[in-house]
């Protein structure tokens, strides 16, 4: 008789809770058409995320006569986020679906995984950079961390090979 328990796994499967992470680059935007498709076939809800991550002062001459203050910096990047945010909620690829929007501030994979794991996420949908080599040293990979540290699955979407970023 053939074991049917991994086909039951598989029927009991349900998805209710979808997160997209997004830094508002090009690049994110390759992971919302995949998050759209999922949510549309199982009827699981968006939860958009945005991490404000922290702004290290630069160290030595950066060129600008007086630099803009680190709180000013921060506070615009907040603001950013909460124009863009509303905007990715109600792109086209959306239309129909149920869609919350987050605003955290951390270190961003740390930040993923703790939302993810707050609000009871059953899939991940990140896209990745695409970076290897140097580049991938210097700016680390949060699609990585992400699935590391993530309690649940992790899709990574990477972006077409004519965009992926190299050193």
């Amino acid at each position: 008789m053939p074991d049917t328990s991994a086909k039951t796994a598989a029927a009991t499967l349900q998805l209710r809770k979808l997160l997209l992470p997004t830094d508002f680059s090009g690049c994110a935007n390759y992971a919302l058409p995949y998050a759209a498709s999922i949510a549309r076939a199982t009827g699981a809800t968006i939860i958009c995320v945005h991490v404000v991550e922290p702004i290290v002062p630069a160290v030595g001459y950066s060129g600008l006569a007086e630099p803009m203050p680190i709180a000013d910096m921060s506070e615009q990047l907040e603001d950013s986020a909460e124009r863009e945010l509303p905007q990715l909620a109600d792109c086209d690829e959306f239309n129909g679906l149920e869609v919350e929007e987050v605003i955290v501030h951390g270190d961003a994979a740390a930040e993923i995984v703790r939302v993810a794991s707050e609000h009871e996420v059953d899939l991940i949908v990140v896209s990745s950079h695409g970076r290897t080599g140097l580049g991938r040293i210097i700016f680390g990979s949060t699609a990585e961390a992400v699935v590391r540290h993530a309690s649940c699955p992790v899709l990574v979407v990477k972006p077409p090979p004519q965009e992926e970023e190299s050193d």
